[in-house]
């Protein structure tokens, strides 16, 4: 196939000054036409030649041709106007649209060279705070230098890595990298002293109020940057915690720092919600979610009360792809895995190892699984772990009912034709999940007692008081609280609640439509 390397096409661009036309000469071999023109706004491309409206003249009276051709040969021989052909065979050649195939491997460093774009920026361009240098590995460093580039760009950033790798310090750099800025922090109560001696060893101006506290956050003064710290006891957006937090961010319009090991747990909308605490659901994000979008095609793409790149827009999605994309915008995460794989290795041994800024080396260590057998005497009544798998202890945990995880069992199939689709919908996942969630209640339960007696009873307490609310749900006529009833409300680890928490005393009573910062749907 002919091309332009071949000669039969030359281009010229006009520099003389700025041109805004577009006219198309064809000559041909015919006495009563020897040549047309169409003027119009065209462009040759797929949407300028069958998707918009465009308007275009055709020109045949022979005056009106010349006069065309004229006007273009004076500008193609005008000495502003400079040959590019051979500049554009180069810029072919080397795109993706040259006659060579791009070997994949070239594609794939293209496309993680694109899509590290901001991350390199911002380690190229922010500074960090020269106190920092001696305290921080360079993957934290990394870490503050990026986050401080999306908190300019995005309003926003979730620092996700997993336990253990230094978020708080890196927040706190972060917070010293805009030093101009006041920084209020949001924590659970037992991290509040470690906050403030963070504050105080770094000389970070933080102001630090536990989330049990947020009842305070109204008439808190203007504070321009915020961190909240263990952002998904944040997840249930009609709790009253998260509408006072967001609140107080949305009125000072302050950038958000938000910290996370765990920022996604039972569904994508758990990080829709942190990301609401900053981003306006409505607000254009340069991003929508593809994957939906090709299967929704122009029916969601167009629906008025929904724009695609917003997002609203994604928490329609439950395509992996499309919130991989959207996180890309707003999510630092690294995991241990990560960080041996780039971290230093130790050429007698191979052990991989971080390196201070010292020059102390420290070592990941092996991980290597081993049985431990010891002697189990079920004869021997003071033999604890014979006790604890005796009959006497199992059976009870084995044996319980535990309706509330089994609603699905007590299905009124009368009523079964009285159902909107949404409630038939509800049943059905009620009816696949019981046996599933009573299984991990039991499992559970005895990992508690496993633990200690003590988390045991405590857990026991929590289960009996969450039965109490179900039991005043049903005496009451009251919808019941069903959404998020599942074995992680076992472990306070989880849900992270603070004991003496004022405003979880004020919601003990009852809510219809959900307990406490666990949100749900209503049966």
């Amino acid at each position: 196939m002919p091309s332009v390397k071949d000669g039969l096409l030359s281009v010229k661009l006009f520099t003389g000054y700025p041109l805004h036309a577009k006219l198309y000469l064809a000559f041909r071999d015919d006495a009563d036409s020897p040549a047309i023109g169409y003027v119009g706004s065209s462009n040759l491309t797929m949407t300028g030649l069958l998707r918009q409206g465009e308007l275009n003249v055709d020109v045949l009276d022979h005056d009106a041709t010349a006069k065309l051709a004229s006007w273009f040969q004076e500008r193609w021989d005008d000495q502003f106007s400079i040959d590019i052909t051979q500049d554009l065979i180069a810029v072919i050649e080397a795109s993706w649209a040259r006659e060579q195939p791009v070997p994949p491997y070239h594609i794939y460093l293209k496309m993680a060279y694109t899509l590290s774009q901001e991350a390199r920026t911002g380690i190229a361009e922010e500074v960090l705070p020269e106190r920092f240098e001696k305290d921080l590995f360079p993957f934290q460093k990394d870490a503050v230098k990026i986050a401080a580039r999306r908190l300019k760009e995005h309003g926003g950033v979730l620092i996700g890595d997993v336990v253990g790798l230094g978020k708080t310090i890196t927040a706190t750099a972060v917070a010293s990298v805009f030093h101009h800025l006041q920084t209020l922090v949001i924590c659970p109560k037992n991290l509040e002293s470690m906050w403030n001696d963070y504050a105080h060893a770094y000389d970070v101006n933080m102001k630090v109020i536990p989330i049990t506290q947020a009842g305070q956050l109204a008439g808190e003064r203007h504070y321009p940057l915020v961190i909240v710290d263990e952002s998904h006891n944040l997840r249930n957006r009609e709790g009253q915690r998260y509408a006072l937090v967001k609140d107080y961010i949305a009125q000072h319009e302050s950038r958000v720092i938000l910290l996370s090991a765990t920022p996604y747990n039972k569904t994508y909308l758990d990080l829709a919600s942190q990301l609401r605490l900053f981003v306006d659901p409505e607000k254009d994000i340069g991003i929508a979610p593809e994957m939906l979008i090709r299967e929704k095609g122009p029916l969601f793409q167009n629906q008025k009360e929904c724009r695609p790149r917003t997002l609203r827009a994604f928490e329609y999605s439950e395509y992996a792809d499309d919130w991989r994309e959207l996180m890309g915008c707003y999510l630092i995460r690294r995991t241990r895995s990560f960080i041996k794989a780039s971290a230093h290795t130790e050429p007698e041994s191979g052990r991989r190892y971080l390196l201070f800024p010292d020059g102390r080396r420290s070592f990941f260590p092996a991980r290597t699984p081993c049985t431990l057998q010891f002697p189990v005497d079920p004869a021997d009544p003071t033999d604890r772990y014979a006790r604890l798998y005796s009959d006497e202890v199992v059976k009870p945990i084995a044996g319980l009912a535990l309706p509330r995880y089994g609603l699905g069992g007590y299905e009124n199939k009368a009523t079964a034709s009285e159902r909107t689709p949404t409630e038939q919908e509800q049943m059905e996942n009620l009816s696949r999940a019981g046996k599933r969630l009573m299984g991990f209640c039991r499992t559970g339960l005895f990992k508690r007692l496993e633990s200690s007696g003590n988390v045991f009873i405590l857990s026991l307490e929590r289960h009996i008081l969450r039965n109490c609310v179900f039991l005043h749900a049903l005496q009451n006529n009251l919808p019941l609280p069903i959404g998020s009833q599942d074995v992680d409300m076992l472990d306070s680890r989880i849900t992270d609640e603070d004991e003496d928490d004022p405003l979880n005393r004020a919601q003990a009573a009852p809510l219809a439509g959900g307990f406490p910062e666990t949100g749900g749907d209503c049966l």
